[in-house]
């Protein structure tokens, strides 16, 4: 399991770098969409870190991190859940066209920040 949870690990860090790019090339709605997909990832680390088991096949960044011992604040558990509507929102053509009109510059920088600080401090609760 071991190998397991490193392979999450690393393809969250192999995302991050394609998320910034994204944003580079003003495609704003895939740039949200890769940074759930980092922190989907990692917290499948996570997961398998700890139960020594194959990581649940779902997409819901909530229930990941509660079927894990993180604690977590209120406001880190919105921050997921507002990035796990992304994986939605940039999918299906009904969401697509309203999330691409909120995803503004601004608003795809300020959100793959935070979701970078994210990142890095669940790697460190990986490591505690």
């Amino acid at each position: 399991m071991e190998k397991h949870a490193e392979y999450w690990l690393a393809e969250s860090e192999k995302d991050l770098p394609v998320a910034e790019s994204m944003l580079e090339r003003e495609h704003y709605t895939w740039s949200l969409f890769i940074g759930h997909l980092v922190l989907e990832k990692v917290l499948k680390a996570i997961y398998v870190n700890e139960k020594h088991n194959v990581a649940p096949r779902i997409h819901d960044l909530v229930k990941l991190a509660k079927s894990t011992s993180l604690d977590l604040t209120e406001e880190q558990l919105v921050f997921l859940s507002e990035v796990s509507d992304f994986n939605l929102e940039a999918r299906y053509p009904d969401e697509k066209h309203q999330f691409a009109v909120k995803c503004t510059r601004e608003f795809t920088t300020n959100y793959l920040k935070r979701i970078k600080e994210m990142h890095v401090w669940l790697k460190r609760q990986m490591k505690k």
